[in-house]
């Protein structure tokens, strides 16, 4: 059994171990591929590993040993299921691995526009409080969330875990309601244009499909509150970068904290990039330690499944 991996870098920079995919089979592990180079990496490949790379129906056609792919996340739009599914190939994901890890960054964003942490901690790094007049100072009002209203877009795991949290700091949750699951006693359900306009921080977890491509426009921008915060840890195309750059240029909205964007790494000249209060991470929510180490057991599950003949997390 041949074994590709063609992007592991991401999910292993280091700190993990291949042993357990490599007792599968003849294991070849790549940090990156090249869209140009993925035919020639994967040839011969019965499993195929992807985090982000590519595979459409070219690259599927010409590798003909091909029978599985295995995608390292959640989402799995770098592989085209259709072409997969008229080869015979099976394609698994891995759900649910970094509910928690996700959370954590959506109010670490959302704690460093209440409180200014780096900023002010920047500020005493250069002496601004040691030649304070007073004891105490702060360059930015800081805001308490307790009473404030956190509007959740998109209740799957991630969204319920966010409004965990929101509610044990005190904040009124308000959410799309699930299609799956119940809302949690204390959320309220609400549609998303009611989210937009009484919601102060509103986070984004709803998948993107032709539905929710752009959902985040500038006529929902115009509706939000002034002092809002929006937060997308989900996917960047759910937003109309260029609307939501102009509504923070000009103080319609409060600030935007922001972990995907439409094309990652960005363009230079994203105009988020400049935008006032916009915060920006590389796309590292799902990145802690504890989430990649999940991530790494549930593939290697995946394909030990897969090869016991019970394939599981299948998408296609």
């Amino acid at each position: 059994m041949k074994i590709v991996v063609l992007d592991g870098h991401t999910l292993n920079p280091g700190d993990l171990d291949w042993a357990a995919l490599q007792a599968l089979g003849e294991c070849a592990i790549h940090p990156r591929t090249a869209p140009t180079d993925t035919v020639d990496v994967a040839a011969g490949a019965e499993v195929l590993i992807s985090n982000k790379v590519i595979l459409n129906r070219e690259h599927i056609t010409a590798l003909p040993a091909l029978r599985y792919i295995g995608v390292t996340a959640t989402g799995y739009n770098n592989v085209d299921v259709v072409a997969a599914r008229e080869h015979g190939i099976v394609v698994t994901n891995v759900p649910a691995y970094s509910t928690r890890s996700v959370a954590q960054q959506v109010f670490a964003l959302i704690l460093e526009f209440t409180h200014h942490t780096g900023g002010h901690s920047d500020g005493v790094r250069a002496g601004r409080w040691s030649s304070a007049p007073d004891w105490s100072y702060s360059d930015h009002p800081l805001l308490e969330l307790d009473g404030l209203t956190l509007g959740i877009v998109g209740y799957g795991r991630i969204g319920a875990a966010v409004g965990a949290i929101g509610a044990a700091m005190g904040m009124r949750v308000i959410a799309t309601p699930p299609r799956t699951r119940p809302l949690l006693p204390d959320v309220e359900a609400a549609s998303i244009d009611e989210i937009f306009s009484r919601s102060d921080v509103i986070s984004l977890h709803c998948p993107l499909t032709p539905e929710t491509r752009g959902l985040v426009n500038e006529a929902r921008l115009r509706s939000m509150k002034s002092t809002a915060f929006l937060i997308n840890t989900a996917r960047g195309p759910l937003v109309d970068e260029a609307a939501l750059a102009q509504a923070l240029n000009t103080g319609r909205i409060a600030g935007a904290g922001l972990d995907v964007l439409s094309t990652e790494p960005p363009a230079a000249d994203n105009p988020l990039l400049t935008a006032r209060n916009c915060i920006i991470t590389p796309h590292l929510a799902w990145a802690t330690r504890a989430a990649r180490v999940r991530l790494m057991a549930v593939m290697v599950e995946n394909v030990r499944a897969f090869l016991n003949g019970t394939p599981k997390n299948v998408v296609s």
